[in-house]
């Protein structure tokens, strides 16, 4: 059984590969949907709240058709792009952009509003999408999304999605070895968007307004996903911010990215250097990471 390559933190084996040639050969009437989600099934390949990983085995398949280990039938439906070509597709909210100028104390009550799997969620899309710098990507995994409300308007966006695999100054923070890391990562969480509108103008708010996510996340993800976040983590563009913000909400400094980026095999800079940040929310958090 000789290992072939490693797919999202699993390794493809020609075992498998034979596996799926007969998966496919005994179900020749099936959709590329539904193959993927008998391989799930059989591998058991699930989130930690027992979803199947159809999407990530959809991936998996794909790839392996497309480098001819396998032959996937003819797909029912035409390619439209995927989640990411939804991008030209979002729906622009008009909004009012009157600055607000105030302290964080005047603007007060703030409320967090998630907003995955609501009717708000299309707003949330939209202000990414126009405000942002980086703009508006699908979230991959599981994921949430925050709307902050003060005086009857939107003054900010969040976005959390599922951990890195690996990242070196993380893993060696907590101390965890490569298996516990696989078991116990969906009890992290990524922030990979943070966004304070424009028009606010709110000295201190940033930090104030991740000071008060932090305090909600973890319940808001349970709820969704049943099972709660321990550790929160993001990475800030040195290029553009200083995460000022990060460190006075009381995030910790775990080191900085090389800027190879992901699929650089060379030892060039490609890409901006990122700082890490990392904060626990519990104390007990590392006790809580390496042994579940």
């Amino acid at each position: 059984m000789a290992e072939i390559f490693t797919y999202r933190n699993r390794t493809i084996t020609t075992e498998d590969i034979t596996f799926l040639r007969q998966l496919i050969a005994d179900n020749p009437k099936e959709s590329r949907r539904a193959l993927s989600q008998r391989v799930c099934r059989e591998w058991n390949w699930t989130q930690a709240n027992g979803v199947l990983k159809d999407a990530v085995c959809r991936g998996l398949m794909l790839k392996l058709h497309r480098e001819d280990y396998i032959k996937l039938p003819p797909r029912k439906k035409p390619f439209t792009g995927g989640r990411q070509s939804q991008h030209g597709k979002i729906e622009k909210y008009d909004i009012n952009q009157t600055p607000t100028v105030s302290t964080v104390k005047q603007l007060k009550p703030v409320e967090f509003r998630q907003v995955r799997k609501t009717t708000d969620e299309k707003l949330f899309n939209s202000l990414i999408d126009q405000h942002h710098y980086l703009g508006y990507s699908q979230p991959v995994g599981e994921h949430l999304k925050y709307l902050v409300f003060a005086v009857g308007r939107p003054i900010a966006c969040f976005a959390f999605s599922s951990a890195p695999y690996s990242i070196l100054h993380r893993d060696r923070f907590i101390g965890w070895s490569p298996e516990t890391l696989g078991k116990n990562r969906h009890l992290l969480a990524y922030n990979s968007r943070f966004l304070l509108l424009p028009w606010v103008h709110v000295p201190h708010l940033a930090s104030h307004l991740l000071a008060g996510c932090a305090k909600v996340i973890s319940s808001d993800w349970e709820s969704l996903y049943h099972h709660p976040i321990f550790w929160l983590e993001t990475f800030i563009d040195t290029e553009r911010f200083k995460g000022t913000c990060y460190k006075a909400a009381n995030w910790i400094y775990l080191g900085n990215t090389s800027g190879r980026g992901k699929y650089n095999k060379t030892q060039k800079k490609l890409t901006s250097i990122k700082a890490m940040y990392g904060l626990p929310l519990v104390k007990d958090f590392r006790q809580r990471l390496l042994h579940g």
